[in-house]
């Protein structure tokens, strides 16, 4: 088990979940607020699992990939990212549900997250790929794969400051 894999996993989740939700008709108010709330929560545990598990690990042996100088400025970037895809996320729920304002923002949180993964998986991953031992990238799946199916109904979306996490999360 590899945590880029899991993670990569997410990500082709994340890209399905968002396509379903196109695919409901406007009308069905109640599927699409389902659907919204399994996928909201998702990005959410995701993103607090990555942060809990991945990143720290990352800052410790990462050493920049896809344009990043180095394992900071990719995690700087990811927490900057997380914080804007949990503001877009939160922006949804002041919308009426199926209305042209509603998919609007989700479609301005799909094209956050879009974003992120997409830098992630060329930045991070990459790093991560080249630069952490096996044995790191399988213990790191078993905490993250643990953490998911432990929250799987939720964690409280906290925003974090980059440069504070990178300083509490990083290498002295």
């Amino acid at each position: 088990m590899d945590v880029t894999q899991l993670i990569l996993d997410d990500h082709h989740e994340q890209r399905r979940l968002f396509a379903i939700l196109e695919q409901i008709p406007r009308d069905n108010v109640a599927a699409l607020r389902a659907l919204w709330q399994r996928l909201s929560t998702f990005l959410e545990v995701h993103a607090e699992a990555e942060e809990q598990f991945f990143y720290p690990a990352l800052l410790h042996v990462g050493e920049g990939a896809g344009g990043k100088a180095d394992a900071r400025a990719e995690t700087k970037d990811a927490i900057k990212d997380h914080n804007e895809i949990r503001n877009a996320v939160a922006a949804v729920a002041n919308q009426a549900v199926g209305s042209d304002e509603w998919f609007a923002a989700i479609a301005k949180a799909n094209r956050a997250n879009s974003e992120h993964m997409g830098e992630e998986e060329r930045e991070g991953l990459t790093d991560f790929r080249l630069n952490a031992p096996l044995q790191l990238r399988h213990d790191l799946a078993v905490s993250f794969a643990g953490f998911g199916a432990i929250h799987f109904s939720g964690v409280a979306p906290v925003d974090k400051d980059p440069k504070a996490y990178v300083r509490e999360h990083g290498p002295d």
